[in-house]
């Protein structure tokens, strides 16, 4: 027996058994805990009397199969559930913990021998889809998702049709629910964003502090072990450490962002550096997506710290109430992007793996015997929208994948993400998303390899943030513009130049990729109100030069696609 199973079963052996007059009786009522939902802080965990309630949690091996996931985002999510199970049971919930190849494989049979489970709302579409057939059939009540800190009638509120803006949003949340305004209900500090001052590149102080490392004790252990075992074809650097598995770990990580990272966090937040990964940023956002630690816990108490500086204060929040919230709505409003104003998308005929088969160079999954995704449960799963405004098509490069590219930033970014699984979000959103949009990848193909890449990716945040905002595939429904820049932007916030074989005045290839990606756009970008300055001084540059970017642009694309370093060209 597992070192789980048997603290598992030490665990419920020690519960008193509930009797009635005399009679042992089992738990009124089950409820189905999906893996991103390990809370007793809201929902009937919240509430109910531990002796009366049942838990049921699955370990799904085909679920992890289905992409070629991070070996450190399988650990984290497995870890938590074990040691969930453990600190439910030791409250005097009961625990069913199941091995399956489906979610709903695994529910239908318990459902037949418990009587309908309830079920908090999945967060993710992909997990919805496959249990809609229980819902349906009564074998799964659903009750509401209480993780969240705003409803669908505050998003509804907000806007009318398509196209959606996130201040509008932000804004109308603050306001209703009192959260960094004062009695007349303004803006604390005078200003609703302090975003235009928290743009400040990090000179290297104060000192970037150091994540705090957790203990590894005989349940986390296990999980590395099953992982290297049965998972060894999985990317990524598996670092037991780096895993916050219990709720003490979460808040213990959330202790450490207050006092460390939260004070200097507004003015550095977009700053990158080779020298600190995360800068001052939290690293909370796997503990906010799995509910180990709670979006409202959070918000409450960062927004009474009176020692933190308002511009701080506000970014971290808006960062939580504000894009966390406002993404989740979007997906949700549009089944994942897949019905868009009242269209219909084309969609991926089956998960994506994010261009590990043209890194690998044969299909993930096909000849690996340990995968299980094959029950008939998943047969009606799709690979999400393939919507390309711009007709973006490529594969991801290589240089996602570990090949070296010459570009330091993009090597050193793609470094972190492989060996820890996380990377703060401007370099997500200026580095790999901006590169890849730079080369015209596909938006899903690019979506894919972010949700594989990160411990903290869901399809309700990583689609809206890499194929929404990253990439502009989906062109204006949410955001204002593509967020692409040259070289000057990623020199003027980092330190990544420093030491790189390009000069970022003369040789780097991103200041004609960017110009060549609005030279190729120009009519569809033309239409976008934040895109006409730039429209314009391209249309200022002379023939010469357009077709230069348009030649560094094949060249860039052709040697990243076959894997080969770039290396500076003679003007």
């Amino acid at each position: 027996m597992s070192a789980f199973r048997r603290a598992l079963s030490a665990a419920l052996s020690s519960q008193p058994t509930p009797t009635r007059r005399g009679q042992a009786v089992a738990p009124k009522r089950w409820l189905f805990v999906p893996y991103d939902q390990l809370t007793d802080g809201v929902g009937p965990l919240s509430r109910e009397d531990p002796s009366t309630l049942g838990i049921v949690l699955v370990e799904c091996p085909g679920k992890a199969s289905r992409r070629p996931y991070h070996k450190q985002k399988l650990a984290l999510v497995l870890t938590n559930l074990r040691h969930f199970a453990l600190e439910q049971a030791a409250r005097g919930v009961s625990v069913r913990h199941e091995v399956a190849s489906s979610y709903a494989g695994a529910l239908k049979v318990v459902a037949k021998e418990t009587g309908p489970l309830r079920m908090m709302r999945p967060a993710e579409r992909e997990l919805r889809a496959e249990l809609s057939a229980l819902v349906t059939s009564g074998d799964i009540e659903e009750v509401p998702h209480e993780g969240w800190l705003t409803t669908t009638a505050d998003f509804q509120a907000s806007h009318g049709a398509p196209p959606w803006r996130m201040d509008a949003f932000y804004k109308h949340v603050r306001a209703r629910l009192r959260i960094l305004t004062d009695a007349k209900g303004m803006p604390s500090g005078g200003k609703w964003s302090f975003d235009s001052e928290n743009r400040k590149r990090w000179p290297g102080v104060p000192t970037a502090p150091e994540p705090p490392r957790f203990e590894v004790d005989a349940i986390t252990a296990e999980v590395c072990d099953l992982i290297r075992e049965r998972f060894a074809h999985h990317p990524g650097r598996l670092t037991p450490t780096s895993l916050p598995a219990t709720k003490e770990d979460a808040e213990r990580l959330w202790a450490f962002a207050k006092v460390a990272c939260l004070p200097h966090f507004g003015p550095f937040e977009d700053a990158m550096s080779t020298a600190s990964r995360s800068l001052f940023h939290t690293r909370i956002s796997p503990l906010l997506n799995n509910l180990r630690l709670l979006a409202t816990q959070v918000v409450e108490e960062a927004s009474a710290m009176d020692s933190l500086p308002i511009a701080s204060k506000e970014g971290f929040v808006r960062q939580i109430l504000g894009w966390r919230e406002y993404m989740r709505h979007v997906h949700e409003a549009t089944d994942g992007f897949r019905v868009i104003e009242g269209k219909r998308q084309s969609l991926a005929s089956e998960p994506g793996d994010g261009g590990w088969s043209q890194w690998q160079g044969r299909p993930f999954g096909k000849t690996n015997s340990n995968s299980n995704d094959t029950n008939a449960d998943d047969a009606k799963r799709d690979g999400g929208s393939l919507t390309s405004v711009l007709g973006a098509d490529r594969h991801v490069p290589p240089a996602y994948w570990g090949k070296a590219s010459g570009l330091r930033c993009l090597d050193d970014v793609v470094t972190s993400v492989w060996e820890d699984g996380q990377s703060h979000h401007i370099t997500r959103l200026m580095v790999l998303a901006n590169i890849a949009t730079l080369l015209d990848v596909s938006p899903r193909e690019i979506t894919d390899w972010f949700w594989v890449a990160y411990i903290d990716a869901y399809d309700w945040v990583v689609e809206p943030n890499v194929h929404g905002m990253g990439t502009f595939g989906l062109g204006s429904l949410f955001t204002t513009k593509p967020y692409i820049a040259g070289s000057a932007y990623i020199n003027k916030m980092s330190d990544y130049c420093k030491g790189c074989r390009f000069d970022p005045k003369t040789t780097c290839p991103l200041t004609p990729l960017y110009w060549a990606y609005l030279g190729r756009h120009r009519e569809a970008l033309a239409k976008v109100p934040r895109m006409m300055l730039p429209i314009a001084s391209e249309a200022r540059r002379t023939g010469a030069q357009r077709d230069a970017d348009a030649s560094m642009f094949e060249h860039v694309a052709r040697e990243l696609a076959a894997g080969h370093e770039l290396k500076p060209t003679k003007a």
